[in-house]
């Protein structure tokens, strides 16, 4: 079975979303024989290369949010990461454009398989989220393609052109035929879809009924109000 998943960096609901569904992967019992493959996807596209400024700057001075309710969406959010052992530190989080990370995790898949892109991506987004690294930084990206068994020159010259800027392009295209205005999405064996970070348990019964499934249309899976997501105008 094949499992897509779009995702942008940038989202903090993505990670979230990523623990539980391995949570609820983990538990499957013919998880032998999925394949995750992720995909690209940009909630700010037109983000400069670097935004001198907090998570809260940008989120009110970009996209118009209150922030004294940010600070409490970013607690809840902080909240939630925590209770699935990741440790988010929004004040020191560097906000960058994340097209060339994208694009690092392109070439990991094309240098080393699913296995290479899924390592970059954990990588990617802890750096992000856990440890107030610039994400958008060559050097950054470097060393993570690097970590993950990548060769560092061609990391380097790769990230200095436009390399993999065509799958970034595609994979996100694609997420607009499929309708996705939020991510994490994910699409089962292109049957089922679940859109936002859902509870482990949805993410349980959506794997048992894809894999059951004959060839239907894409349709959606079951889910709960806690699916909470992203998209271009903030997060839930």
């Amino acid at each position: 079975m094949l499992v897509e998943i779009w995702s942008d960096i940038g989202c903090p609901w993505c990670f979230i979303g990523k623990r539980r569904f391995e949570a609820a992967l983990s538990r499957f019992e013919h998880a032998s024989e999925v394949q995750v493959r992720w995909r690209s996807y940009q909630l700010d596209p037109t983000l400069p290369e670097h935004f001198e400024g907090t998570e809260i700057e940008y989120l009110s001075k970009v996209k118009g949010m209150d922030p004294a309710q940010l600070a409490g969406m970013l607690e809840h959010v902080t909240s939630q990461a925590a209770g699935e052992g990741l440790n988010y530190r929004f004040a020191d989080l560097v906000v960058a454009n994340t097209f060339t990370a994208h694009r690092l995790i392109h070439l990991a898949r094309d240098s080393g398989g699913e296995e290479a892109a899924g390592a970059v991506k954990e990588a990617l987004l802890s750096a992000h989220f856990e440890k107030g690294l610039d994400i958008g930084s060559t050097d950054v990206l470097t060393e993570i393609g690097s970590q993950a068994g990548l060769d560092p020159a061609i990391v380097r010259s790769a990230l200095a052109g436009t390399d993999y800027a065509d799958a970034v392009e595609q994979d996100v295209a694609e997420a607009r035929a499929l309708g996705v205005s939020g991510v994490p999405f994910f699409v089962l064996d292109r049957r089922y879809a679940i859109s936002g970070a859902q509870p482990a348990e949805v993410f349980e019964q959506a794997l048992a009924q894809a894999w059951e499934a004959g060839h239907q249309p894409l349709q959606p899976a079951a889910a709960s109000a806690d699916g909470a997501a992203c998209s271009a105008e903030g997060c839930d």
